[in-house]
């Protein structure tokens, strides 16, 4: 009998990875990776190393070129159906940003809803709302409106700490979410001055400008009588917010005690508005004093009022009244910048002294007190200068030279201009006139030609 051995199987296993690119219905565009693996089975045994190898390739790229055209485009199309079905179950999320302290609506906008689950979380990853049911106590949140196109909630009284992601979740056979970004704007206050050390006549004050709260930071800018003043400006970061100030070195006078400045604030949530701090320059300086006298002559039993007009910054607060080489009398009396004496005696007079000062100097005037008998008589002094009054006279008296020696000037020549005419009429004439003097004797006349 005849045996017959069975033929041996070989059977190899090969894998192969390729990326296909596809488009939907809808015009998007995906890839998809693929993998293949291919089990060849060959009948007969392979003698030769180059016969199995040749063998080999050739069944496994026909083996791969059959999955290629058959198993390929139905991957493809089943990617894309599951694809458009999520497309089909979406999810859309706004942006939105409001002021600190304001109410932000957070909408999530739905897409062919078909009642799936929808939840609203906040950038913690708490739930705030599942499926229109609150799922957090916080009042703040209120859900206001829940279609099947439309899901918004709104956040009242919002703070810096409530800024973030908040997620639009929808829960069909693939999670779907958006994030709707938050955004607080924290506008700055009126920013406050601070001042170094205090402005001293002569020297230099520094005034700086401080915003300590804004988001994003704010800009500040120094005026003065319309004009700005540049300073050097610094900004810090607070974790959410920005605190900003600038700062001026002004030399400073006597003169600038009162002077107005003023640090504006501007912000993109002012809406083209701003905050203006305004600050009047403080100078201090030394004081300045002026005795104001009585007017008139001052006789015995007269009253005596002196008045010490002072200036300073800071205004002293105390004024002192002295006699130079004595004390002052017993009947004066001091009521703060006054000094009076009631029924004056010659034994009053002298040079009275009212001083002051404070922190940066001392200043003083004098007055000198002459008290005459009343029956005494004494030359009034005009209040107008003796030299102004011999200039004025001084003046008329140059005038009225002026005009004699015009008025003289202009007399002599006329008659001289009387005389030559005269004589110029009795040339032409042929006349000549003779004079006789000393009587009639011919001998002793003389003759006058009038030329």
């Amino acid at each position: 009998s005849l045996t017959h051995s069975r033929p041996r199987v070989y059977a190899h296993t090969h894998t192969r990875t390729r990326t296909h690119t596809y488009t939907d219905a809808e015009g998007a565009v995906g890839r998809v990776n693929l993998r293949v693996h291919v089990t060849l089975i060959s009948p007969r045994k392979r003698n030769t190393d180059e016969e199995i190898k040749g063998g080999e390739y050739q069944r496994q790229d026909m083996a791969f070129a059959t999955v290629w055209n058959y198993c390929i485009p139905l991957s493809i199309i089943t990617v894309a159906c599951l694809v458009r079905t999520a497309r089909c179950q979406a999810v859309q999320a706004e942006n939105v940003t409001v002021l600190e302290g304001g109410t932000a609506q957070i909408s999530c906008r739905l897409q062919n809803y078909d009642g799936s689950i929808v939840v609203i979380q906040n950038p913690r990853r708490q739930t705030l709302f599942f499926n229109g049911t609150r799922a957090l106590k916080d009042d703040r949140f209120q859900m206001v409106l829940f279609t099947p196109r439309l899901v918004r909630i709104t956040l009242t009284n919002v703070s810096v700490s409530d800024e973030g992601g908040y997620f639009c979740q929808l829960y069909t056979d693939a999670t779907h979410h958006q994030v709707a970004t938050l955004s607080v704007s924290v506008p700055p206050e009126t920013p406050t001055v601070e001042v170094k050390q205090d402005a001293v006549e002569g020297g230099e004050v520094e005034l700086t400008c401080v915003s300590p709260r804004s988001k994003p930071a704010a800009t500040l800018r120094w005026m003065r009588s319309g004009r700005e003043i540049p300073g050097v400006v610094s900004q810090q970061d607070n974790g959410k917010t920005f605190s900003v100030s600038s700062t001026i070195r002004i030399p400073v006078e006597r003169k600038d005690n009162g002077a107005a400045l003023s640090c504006e604030a501007f912000h993109p949530a002012l809406s083209g508005q701003k905050r203006i701090r305004h600050y009047r320059l403080d100078v201090h300086f030394a004081p300045t004093v002026r005795i104001v006298p009585p007017t008139g002559i001052l006789r015995e039993g007269d009253s005596l009022t002196l008045t010490c007009s002072v200036s300073g910054n800071p205004l002293p607060r105390t004024i002192q009244w002295s006699k130079i080489n004595d004390t002052l009398p017993e009947r004066s009396e001091i009521s703060g910048p006054t000094f009076q004496i009631s029924r004056l005696s010659q034994s009053h007079n002298g040079t009275y002294l009212c001083q002051a000062q404070n922190n940066y100097g001392r200043a003083a005037d004098h007055y000198t007190l002459l008290v005459y008998d009343p029956g005494a008589v004494v030359e009034t002094h005009s209040a107008v200068p003796y030299a102004v009054i011999g200039g004025v006279l001084a003046l008329l008296v140059f005038t009225v030279i002026c005009v004699l020696i015009v008025t003289i000037w202009c007399s002599v020549r006329q008659k001289g201009s009387y005389l030559t005419h005269e004589a110029s009429g009795l040339d032409e004439h042929g006349e000549v006139q003779e004079a006789f003097l000393n009587g009639n004797d011919a001998s002793q006349g003389k003759k006058e030609y009038l030329l």
